[in-house]
C-alpha cells in the first residue's frame, strides 16, 4: 500500500505512521531522515541540502523530490510506503503524482487546544529519535529511551506559543494540499483524539473502507 501521512504538529503522526507501517509491512519514509541520512552519508545531493540548512534557509524543492525519488527506488519501498512529512505543497505532490501512484492519503486532525496539550508532554529521544509522551506513551524509565537509553528531551518548538505558531502555518500551509488530494478523491480523514491504539484502528478501518 502507498500511503502519505498528514496531520498538524502533535497529531500522533509519527507515531501513528510507525504503527501502520509494522502493521503492513511497508517502510515509514520521512523526509526529514532522508535529508539527515544524506548529509551524513555525504551524498551529491546531502552536500547540496547541507549549504541550505547550515545558512537557515529552506531546502529546495527539486533536492527533497530527488531525494525521496530515489528512496522510493530502494527495494523495500517496492511494495509500498508510508510517505511522512512529504508532501508539503502542492509543486510537491505533482511531482509525487510522476513518482508513484498513491492508494490514499490519511490526515490526521485535532482541535488546536489538544495538540497544544499533547505537544507539551512530549520528550523525544536526541539519538534514535523515538517519541514518547508523558500521559498517553510514557517511556518505562522516567526521563530515559527505552530504546537506546539515552536522556530523554523537550523540544524548544514544543513550548506552548511556538506551538499555536506552528499549528496556524501548519493549517494556512496545509489546506490547499488537503483540498488537492481531496479533488482526487484520495483523502481520507482520521480523528486523532483518544488512545494511541483506538486511533490506529480508525486509520486502518478507514483503510479497509
Amino acid at each position: 500500500m502507498r500511503l502519505v501521512l498528514l496531520g498538524p504538529p502533535g497529531s500522533g503522526k509519527g507515531t501513528q505512521g510507525a504503527k501502520l507501517a509494522e502493521a503492513l509491512g511497508v517502510p515509514r519514509i520521512s523526509t526529514g531522515d532522508i535529508l539527515r541520512r544524506n548529509v551524513a552519508a555525504g551524498t551529491e545531493l546531502g552536500r547540496k541540502a547541507k549549504a541550505f540548512m547550515e545558512s537557515g534557509k529552506l531546502v529546495p524543492d527539486e533536492l527533497v523530490i530527488a531525494m525521496t525519488a530515489e528512496r522510493l527506488r530502494e527495494p523495500d519501498a517496492q511494495k509500498g510506503f508510508i510517505l511522512d512529512g512529504f508532501p508539503r505543497t502542492i509543486a510537491q505532490a505533482e511531482a509525487l503524482s510522476k513518482l508513484t501512484p498513491l492508494d490514499a492519503v490519511v490526515n490526521l486532525f485535532l482541535e488546536p487546544e489538544e495538540l497544544v496539550k499533547r505537544s507539551a508532554g512530549r520528550r523525544v529521544c536526541p539519538k534514535c529519535e523515538a517519541v514518547y509522551h508523558l500521559v498517553s506513551n510514557p517511556p518505562r524509565k522516567a526521563g530515559v529511551c527505552d530504546r537506546c537509553g539515552t536522556a530523554l528531551v523537550t523540544r524548544p518548538d514544543d513550548r506552548e506559543e511556538v506551538v499555536r505558531t506552528r499549528i496556524e502555518t501548519y493549517e494556512r500551509q496545509a489546506a490547499p494540499l488537503i483540498q488537492y488530494f481531496k479533488d482526487r478523491r484520495l483523502l481520507r480523514e482520521v480523528y486523532a483524539s483518544g488512545l494511541i491504539d483506538e486511533i490506529s484502528l480508525r486509520v486502518q478501518e478507514v483503510l479497509r473502507a
